[in-house]
């Protein structure tokens, strides 16, 4: 308690950016009596209102945009204090909203409204009072609270809103792409968010550029984080990070910000509103946007063209204009800001291509954007915005299969290429979808799996449509001599058989080893997905923190669009994270299982497959078959 009191204390009289006081600061709103306040609050030096005056009945002010970028003024009147609502000696304040707030209710983007009671800053706009109340009763953050933000640096909260906390639901089936299969439980288990007694407004996130079906695969996802989709637009200007020139003249207290997590040809943004700014930092929200701590992610001006009034989910509807600073704080009782400052942002170049059945490109299209950096929000992000890219070409069918190509540029290291084909499978999720969560989850394994956040500096990535089921599985395989000498080259035919139509015949060389022992052996023919499972399961028991590592591993990842020939030999190989170790000496082995050659974990196969080649398809290549053969 003590440790508030002193806090508090110090808020009034030191210094955030600029000097903060009760008594002698020019104030930033005139001190006039309430109902005469007509001019929106400005930057600079603001006195606060002490909450220990605070009286039910108090009349105040509160100012917010309802349509344009300019704050109106809306009647404030205390209800009362709900002491420790949020936590120890964290009060907020109820109250109940006059004006025009008495027709859109308490809306999503109200959030970090300002209320000052004469003339002094009480806090900020941030909860609701329940999800049909007919009253515009609010919730208010003290500013005591919102001053906080400043006394972290960074430590992150455990209670962040990130992908990986969307719930799955037990019924779900079980998906290749673990983030495909968030997205997809989330959008089962229901879209209606509950919202019980007082909780915080609904950040609206602002969709741009995004298609229905992109809006409505992903929408339930972010409401399940506490989240509010809607439709919404933006300027050209936000196609860089780079701050606009007037960025020292914009986000006075009142006016709209906007957060952005994807900007360009399609953008997503998190509205809210100012409600401190002191000519180079400002706070906003009164709680928090996704609770990340340290973040580095652009905000923007916010042009609220109308606020949509409901009984249900009052919401602004705004377009994201120019960026002007950086998001630095992301906490509980509000977001921070840094104007003037860049945030690093990940460029994309995105190139998708649809196909005539005669191989002639029928349409395309480009897109470039720009993706927020952040370990658990990155490969979401990636993930949204190829599905999205995808359902812009309006060339989706339930035949149709997917070929993709990607190039990752990480600063320092080399570039990483990835390569996959996704065709209709067997499940009730879109094949766009599929494709999409394989692709995130490369960012993942990039991101989480790493100690510190890798420097993207650029991701190209093209997307063929192709008009029909190209998947074709391993049938069999045959020789004209199964008997060979060791160090011999022989002809071998192997068949596969295609979703559709005739058989496919390819024969592949298969270089037999000169050293081979006498006696029987096998030629195994199979996707990738065979040759990997060993190493998969080794990577997934344990944590690579070495950048290095991860981009050598995505870049020795086999594609799905090869026919792997392979010598199998009957000698033990353990896979680990990063690791293939063939032909093990049994002795190596015992020591290993012993633990004392290693901290990591692995698994053992008891059979050494010695990759021999790999032959490209235009299909998806799936199972595997042996060939025997004897060496004299």
């Amino acid at each position: 308690m003590l440790r508030r009191a002193l806090l508090y204390s110090i808020c009034l009289s030191t210094s955030y950016g600029v000097a903060f006081a009760q008594s002698d600061a020019p104030q930033a709103v005139p001190e006039q009596p309430v109902p005469n306040m007509t001019i929106p609050p400005q930057a600079g030096r603001v006195a606060l209102f002490p909450e220990d005056a605070l009286k039910p009945g108090m009349q105040g002010v509160a100012w917010t945009v309802f349509q344009g970028s300019r704050p109106e003024p809306v009647p404030v009147e205390i209800i009362g204090v709900w002491q420790n609502m949020w936590g120890p000696h964290q009060d907020i304040i109820v109250a109940k909203l006059g004006g025009k707030a008495i027709r859109t209710n308490v809306a999503g983007g109200m959030s970090g409204s300002p209320v000052y009671i004469d003339g002094k800053l009480v806090g900020a706009i941030a909860l609701r009072l329940s999800t049909f109340s007919p009253d515009a009763i609010c919730g208010i953050t003290p500013i005591r609270l919102m001053l906080e933000v400043k006394e972290f640096d960074k430590s992150r909260p455990a209670g962040s809103r990130t992908p990986d906390k969307i719930q799955q639901a037990s019924e779900t089936v079980e998906l290749p792409s673990g983030l495909a299969a968030r997205v997809m439980a989330a959008a089962s288990s229901g879209s209606l968010p509950e919202t019980p007694l007082m909780t915080p407004i609904a950040t609206p996130i602002s969709l741009s550029g995004f298609t229905d079906e992109a809006v409505r695969e992903f929408a339930p996802a972010f409401n399940q984080l506490g989240l509010a989709v809607s439709q919404g637009g933006s300027g050209g200007a936000l196609n860089s990070a780079t701050p606009a020139k007037d960025w020292a003249s914009s986000l006075k207290p009142g006016e709209g910000v906007a957060a952005v997590l994807v900007s360009g040809d399609m953008t997503m943004t998190g509205g809210g509103t100012v409600t401190y700014n002191d000519g180079k930092r400002i706070l906003a929200f009164g709680h928090s946007m996704f609770n990340l701590g340290p973040v580095d992610m652009p905000i923007a001006k916010d042009d609220i063209f109308w606020t949509l009034a409901s009984a249900y989910q009052p919401t602004k509807m705004g377009n994201a204009s120019e960026v002007v600073g950086a998001l630095r704080q992301d906490r509980h009782s509000g977001i921070e800001g840094e104007l003037g400052a860049t945030a690093q942002m990940i460029p994309v170049a995105m190139h998708v291509r649809s196909y005539n059945r005669d191989n002639s490109v029928r349409g395309s299209r480009d897109f470039h954007f720009n993706v927020f950096v952040d370990q658990k929000w990155t490969p979401y992000l990636m993930m949204a915005t190829l599905f999205n890219s995808l359902s812009n070409l309006n060339d989706f069918s339930e035949e149709a299969s997917y070929r993709l190509h990607g190039e990752l540029q990480v600063e320092g290291q080399q570039r990483i290429e990835l390569t996959t084909m996704q065709a209709p499978a067997e499940t009730p999720v879109p094949t766009p979808m599929l494709l999409a969560g394989w692709w995130g989850d490369k960012f993942n394994r990039l991101f989480v799996n790493s100690a510190k956040l890798p420097k993207l500096n650029a991701v190209n990535v093209t997307v063929d449509l192709l008009p029909e089921r190209r998947i074709a599985q391993i049938e069999s395989a045959w020789v004209a001599d199964n008997k060979v000498a060791a160090g011999a080259t022989v002809p071998v035919k192997v068949y596969l058989r295609p979703y559709r139509g005739d058989r496919i015949e390819r024969t592949v060389d298969v270089k037999i080893p000169a050293g081979l022992s006498r006696g029987e052996h096998e030629i195994l023919f199979s996707d990738a997905d065979t040759l990997s499972r060993f190493q998969n399961i080794a990577s997934s028991l344990n944590r690579i923190e070495d950048i290095p590592q991860t981009v050598a591993m995505l870049n020795e990842e086999r594609s799905n669009n090869r026919l792997y020939v392979s010598l199998i030999r009957s000698q033990p190989t353990v896979y680990s994270d990063e690791k293939v170790l063939p032909s093990l000496p049994a002795s190596v082995l015992n020591v290993m299982q012993s633990g004392r050659a290693t901290n990591h974990e692995f698994v053992s196969s008891p059979e050494s497959a010695h990759e021999q080649a790999s032959v490209p398809f235009d299909v998806v290549v799936t199972g595997n078959y042996s060939l025997k053969i004897y060496v004299n």
